[in-house]
């Protein structure tokens, strides 16, 4: 079966946040004055993005508007700071995220990167992401590697759903059976993928996911780069 397109992940499978996106979030509130570690403001991260719908007071997940939401739940609302101070929290944070510098590539991504023109393939990327991401990608210098970059928050569309990878074969102009999408979440990624038509990696550095059936498994992006240049 022929393949045409490949289309990639971005936060936790192309890169990292360094430090952790909890340590930046705790980073700001201990500046603050609240001390606070990255385990439990991770925790808090997660309880409130578990209590937040996809739309937030009319904002789509992870647009600007939604984060703001977010981040007066965690600062406001769980640790107690001053509704004055939420602007500036808002705006150092969203700063932090477009910095090229708070993400780094995992080992891999650079050789990855060269196999679609090795191979004649198309390259994309469906992400669920802020509508950074184009600029974070530009400031990264990856833009150009990238034949489409589709986007959660500027599309209001997300992966587990069919619609958003529909949306990134159609501008590729491939079909499902002729794409393979890789990503680091079993379900939003591979099942999502799957249920779509498209094949399906999982990259799995830790070991203990369990995949989706018929999801083939990689342990890093060199496992990746191997699988894509298998005859």
């Amino acid at each position: 079966m022929t393949l045409r397109a490949l289309f990639l992940d971005f936060g936790g499978t192309l890169v990292h946040e360094h430090p952790s996106r909890s340590e930046i979030y705790a980073e700001a509130a201990r500046a603050a004055g609240t001390e606070i570690s990255a385990d439990e403001m991770h925790a808090l991260m997660t309880r409130a993005q578990g209590a937040l719908p996809r739309t937030a007071d009319g904002a789509y997940r992870y647009s600007d508007a939604w984060f703001r939401v977010f981040i007066e739940r965690i600062f406001q609302d769980e640790l107690g700071l001053p509704r004055d101070a939420m602007a500036g929290f808002q705006e150092e944070l969203f700063a932090r995220f477009s910095d090229a510098a708070t993400f780094t590539l995992f080992p891999g991504a650079e050789e990855l990167l060269g196999v679609p023109d090795e191979l004649g393939l198309g390259l994309g990327m469906i992400s669920n992401w802020s509508p950074r991401l184009p600029l974070v990608l530009e400031r990264m210098q990856l833009a150009p590697r990238f034949d489409t970059v589709v986007c959660s928050a500027i599309e209001e569309l997300e992966k587990p759903e069919p619609a958003i990878f529909e949306l990134a074969l159609a501008r590729l102009g491939v079909a499902p059976h002729e794409a393979l999408h890789a990503g680091d979440d079993p379900e939003k990624d591979a099942a999502g993928a799957l249920a779509t038509g498209m094949r399906a990696v999982l990259v799995d550095r830790s070991g203990t996911m369990t995949p989706p059936d018929g999801a083939m498994v990689v342990s890093d992006l060199d496992g990746l780069t191997a699988l894509l240049r298998r005859p």
